[in-house]
Parts: structure tokens; C-alpha cells; sequence
């Protein structure tokens, strides 16, 4: 593994270099290939997705079009649902639990961009991981921001921006998003 990978890997500030360049592209056309699918390929879009994802549970669906960065960076759990448009941005790790339920038009972003413009001229960034817990709905449009996690059961309502972590069992709305109730 080159250093640049090791440094992305760690959350560290990176720059792509010709290893990660070959891997964006590989997953690329793996997401093609997945987005050109139909509904009477499954056991293509099963396969695709094992050879795309790092973990893929049984009876996960993911509806196309979908996007990846890496595509390995990203595990989903067993019977979680994804509509269309998700776009998981997974430089730094996405781990997305059992059960999940994703409307259409999620944003997974993990990329992080240092805030001196100089040094973000010079190509670096960096990410922080989301974790969405089992059994969360995440309503359309969604977006969750670098280093969010969202506790089991939770809701996240429509166009909501998780900007912060959601504890479990509750129901959260907003940009920013705010806890508005407590399901248990």
C-alpha cells in the first residue's frame, strides 16, 4: 500500500497519487456497470455490488443510479434499502447498518478540505467516517456530513443536514438537524 492510500486510510491529509487514481477508476466502471443493470439482473447487481462494496449484506438493494468513491471503503448490513441518486462519497470509511431504510438522493460525504485556501490549492484533503446504526430511516434527500453517526432507530427527516451526531430512538429534523423527539 503507497503512503498517500495509508494517509487517506487514517484520515489523514492526502493527495490523490496514480495508485488512488487506478482505484477511483476501477470503481468507476464498477458503478457503471451496476448503474446500467435492470431490475431483471439480480444476481448481476449482487455480484457487482460484492465486488464494489468493502461488506454487502443479504437482501440489501440498492436501486441505480448510485454513486461510490472507492466503493471498499463502504459496508452495508443485511436487508437495508437504498434509493435512487444515493451518492456515497467514501473516502474515509461509510458503515451503514441492518435494516436501514434510504430515501431517495442521500448524500454519504466523508471528504473533508482543509479550510487555509493555499493548502486547499494544493489538492490535499482528508475525511472522517459516517456510521448510521441498524433499523435507522433516513428520509430523501438527506445529507450527512464529515464524521456524522446516527444512532439505531433513529429518523432522520427529508432534507434533513446531519451536521452533528443523532443518539438512538429518536426522531431528528432540520438543517442543522435537531433532535424533535424521542421514539423509546
Amino acid at each position: 500500500m503507497g503512503e498517500m492510500k495509508d494517509r487517506m486510510l487514517r484520515g489523514q491529509l492526502y493527495r490523490v497519487d496514480e495508485e488512488l487514481a487506478a482505484e477511483l477508476r476501477r470503481c468507476a466502471l464498477l458503478v457503471e456497470r451496476y448503474n446500467a443493470t435492470s431490475t431483471t439482473q439480480e444476481p448481476l447487481r449482487e455480484q457487482l455490488l460484492r465486488e464494489l462494496l468493502g461488506s454487502v449484506g443479504p437482501g440489501v438493494v440498492i436501486r441505480p443510479p448510485c454513486y461510490f468513491d472507492y466503493g471498499y471503503q463502504t459496508t452495508i448490513g443485511a436487508n437495508t434499502f437504498v434509493n435512487f441518486g444515493a451518492v456515497i462519497l467514501d473516502v474515509g470509511r461509510v458503515s451503514i447498518g441492518a435494516n436501514v431504510q434510504i430515501g431517495p438522493n442521500v448524500q454519504f460525504l466523508t471528504p473533508t478540505h482543509p479550510l487555509d485556501a493555499e493548502v486547499r490549492r494544493s489538492g490535499l484533503e482528508a475525511a472522517e467516517p459516517i456510521t448510521v446504526g441498524d433499523d435507522v430511516w433516513l428520509g430523501g434527500g438527506v445529507v450527512l456530513c464529515p464524521g456524522v453517526s446516527v444512532g439505531s432507530r433513529s429518523v432522520i427527516g427529508a432534507g434533513s443536514v446531519v451536521t452533528r451526531d443523532v443518539p438512538a430512538d429518536v426522531v431528528a429534523v432540520g438543517n442543522p438537524c435537531r433532535v424533535v423527539r424521542q421514539l423509546a
